[in-house]
């Protein structure tokens, strides 16, 4: 069976140019994850973007599942995509690494709709500790793969603050997504504030 990574940082690759930098951390019992980032370029100059790779390598198990299968299953990487040179947002590197190793971590699958929560700010001093997974497709295209393997996702990451997240939770994803476009919500912003919850 061909080895998913390659052809998981090729597509990478075209769709986000290359990387100026990469990051490897590997958990324990887990395989590594690398993050890459991608430095603004083109026509949205000011946003660079961060990329895991290696969370694909594995497809994500459902947690019920007495054994998982090696080769069915889910498939995805995480992109997070934000204003350059507004905050340390390179430091978001292992936060990131520790969302996508927890489909191997904690058994979790990692899908549109869902909250990732690191408990502590993604980078320092930034007012969000977790993040909505929004739907794939528009920036990375989906990998298609050799039957029988899912085609891998490249899952959008939006950061959310404290209120957004408890928000969410009662009112549910489409809801705060459709909250922040009718207030113009800058989700790239690093340092922005809560939507008004009101």
């Amino acid at each position: 069976m061909a080895d998913v990574l390659p052809l998981v940082e090729a597509r990478l690759h075209s769709a986000l140019g290359e990387p100026d930098a990469r990051a490897a951390v590997t958990f324990l019992g887990t395989d590594r994850i690398e993050v890459l980032r991608f430095p603004a370029a083109g026509q949205e100059g000011d946003v660079v973007r961060y990329a895991t790779l290696g969370m694909s390598a594995q497809p994500m198990a459902d947690p019920t599942a007495v054994l998982a299968d090696p080769v069915k299953g889910p498939r995805a990487e995480l992109v997070l995509s934000v204003r350059a040179g507004m905050a340390d947002t390179d430091k978001v590197l292992r936060p990131l690494a520790v969302l996508a190793a927890s489909p191997q971590v904690e058994g979790v699958v990692v899908a549109p709709g869902a909250s990732l929560d690191v408990g502590e700010p993604l980078w320092p001093g930034a007012p969000f500790t977790s993040v909505l997974v929004a739907e794939p497709g528009g920036l990375v295209e989906d990998l298609e793969l050799d039957a029988p393997l899912d085609p891998v996702r490249f899952l959008p990451l939006l950061p959310m603050t404290p209120n957004e997240a408890a928000w969410k939770r009662v009112h549910g994803a489409p809801a705060l997504q459709e909250r922040w476009l009718n207030h113009g919500t800058d989700l790239r912003d690093p340092s922005r504030r809560s939507v008004p919850l009101d």
